[in-house]
């Protein structure tokens, strides 16, 4: 395939709304960098419009599902989005043909609409393994005794190889995911590939903390996430019940960023362990209030209790506290360890009285903050970055199509510090217009990490304007 003409890519994706889904909007990006055409299909999040071209990207909405409610109602919700997926791939093709689908889990059913386009139009499929269904099934159920139960999980594991075999490449989130590519799904392993979830380290970095977020208290732990079954974050409210309630730390705020299906629960857990004046639900946020909260807070977790699905998967918000520069006290799971290195606290998982206890012992040890939180930045630009996994996601198209791209960095390998010589006089802000960290000053790293506040140097320089260096 020429690179005259560049190839149209496109995905499909039914667990978040686009561009919320950080890791497929990042996809997006590399891939329109590099010269590809791309068009996303989605459900529809708040005041979405039902088409909107954002950054280059075409973007297709449908309105998503009441949610569900048992096995009726999941069943529904699938057949529902794949017919609409399936209409607006029709839409897709009339304004132009498509020369790649690929498809983000969950669920594992759009093999079945891939199939057709492949035989009758010659498109390639790729598969984007996000989850393992049949380990969330376990996660959530237990090991199924009913037949029932064994039905449903056999069909999972049927539709997660069908998806496997139907895959003309898969792409794992780490390399767990990719072992059960090749060995449940009879993947060759030469057609997989893994692209971590990295943060973008170059856009999600530390901002000067706006110490309102913390409410009147002096540490403000973070949770960010999905708020479902098996993440975990009604362990989290156990651990703020005991900080707040045994250890008498009326000091500590905390704040769960996010939503899902388990909020109204958690919410009404939060008001029986009596700790509404201590913890906030923001619901779904943005990238701003994200970066705001997490340069505000002492403390980022990850509650994800150990199970067949959550100890093996990569969890994306332990990567991304590390990039602001966030210390982090998390369960001690597989892949939790692989990304978090010796930059976190490990708690056994579970043990929510442990967890709590860490935090405190965290919070009040500013020295180890400094340490755990600067070498978790460092840790997410050199390891968990996303520029390296962008370069290996665009390189299973370029290889798949036989197509010469300009790569995800057409202009060059992105710096951590966008300044230029000439902007060193500068001050150093986001797009939003907050104060960033200066991140080539190690030690002005490691005292934000620790205090979550300006140094006497930043407040002369907020004032005087920064000295050149």
């Amino acid at each position: 395939m020429s690179r005259q003409r560049a190839p149209h890519v496109l995905i499909i994706v039914q667990n978040l709304p686009v561009p919320l889904d950080r890791r497929v909007w990042l996809e997006c990006k590399a891939l329109r960098a590099a010269g590809y055409e791309v068009s996303v299909i989605c459900p529809k999040g708040p005041g979405d419009p039902a088409y909107a071209v954002l950054d280059g990207v075409h973007l297709y909405k449908y309105a998503p599902p009441k949610q569900a409610e048992g096995l009726a109602g999941y069943a529904w919700e699938f057949v529902y989005c794949w017919l609409r997926t399936a209409a607006l791939t029709l839409k897709v093709r009339k304004r132009a043909r498509f020369h790649v689908m690929q498809a983000c889990n969950p669920p594992d059913t759009y093999w079945a609409l891939a199939l057709p386009w492949k035989l009758l139009d010659g498109v390639k499929f790729i598969f984007d393994h996000h989850d393992l269904n049949p380990e969330v099934f376990r996660s959530r159920f237990g090991e199924p005794k009913e037949l029932g139960g064994k039905v449903q999980l056999a069909i999972l594991k049927w539709l997660e190889r069908r998806t496997f075999r139907t895959a003309d490449r898969v792409i794992s989130t780490n390399t767990s995911y990719q072992d059960i590519a090749v060995r449940r799904g009879g993947v060759p392993r030469e057609h997989t590939t893994v692209v971590r979830s990295g943060p973008d380290t170059s856009v999600m970095r530390p901002t000067h903390a706006d110490a309102d977020l913390r409410r009147g208290g002096k540490h403000l732990v973070a949770y960010l996430g999905i708020m479902g079954p098996q993440d975990g974050v009604d362990g989290v409210l156990l651990a703020a019940d005991r900080i707040v309630h045994h250890h008498g730390r009326t000091d500590f705020r905390f704040v769960l960023l996010g939503f899902g299906d388990c909020l109204d629960d958690l919410k009404k857990q939060c008001t029986d362990l009596g700790l509404d004046d201590y913890v906030e639900f923001t619901g779904r946020v943005g990238p701003e209030q994200i970066s705001r909260y997490l340069s505000a807070a002492s403390v980022g977790l990850s509650p994800d209790p150990r199970s067949p699905l959550n100890d093996v998967s990569t969890m994306n918000k332990t990567m991304e506290y590390m990039a602001y520069a966030l210390p982090v006290v998390a369960y001690r799971l597989t892949e939790t360890v692989v990304s978090g290195g010796e930059c976190a606290v490990y708690v056994e998982p579970g043990d929510s009285d442990g967890l709590a206890d860490a935090v405190v012992a965290l919070s009040d040890d500013p020295a180890k903050r400094a340490e755990l939180g600067a070498a978790g930045r460092r840790r997410a630009e050199q390891v968990l970055d996303w520029r390296p996994q962008a370069q290996a996601y665009v390189g299973v198209y370029d290889e798949l199509l036989g197509f010469a791209s300009a790569g995800p960095f057409p202009d060059g390998w992105p710096a951590v510090d966008r300044r230029s010589a000439d902007q060193q006089a500068e001050k150093l802000v986001d797009q939003w217009g907050n104060r960033l960290v200066d991140l080539r000053d190690d030690a002005a790293l490691r005292e934000f990490a620790a205090t979550r506040a300006l140094t006497l140097q930043d407040e002369s320089e907020r004032a005087t304007g920064p000295t050149a260096s």
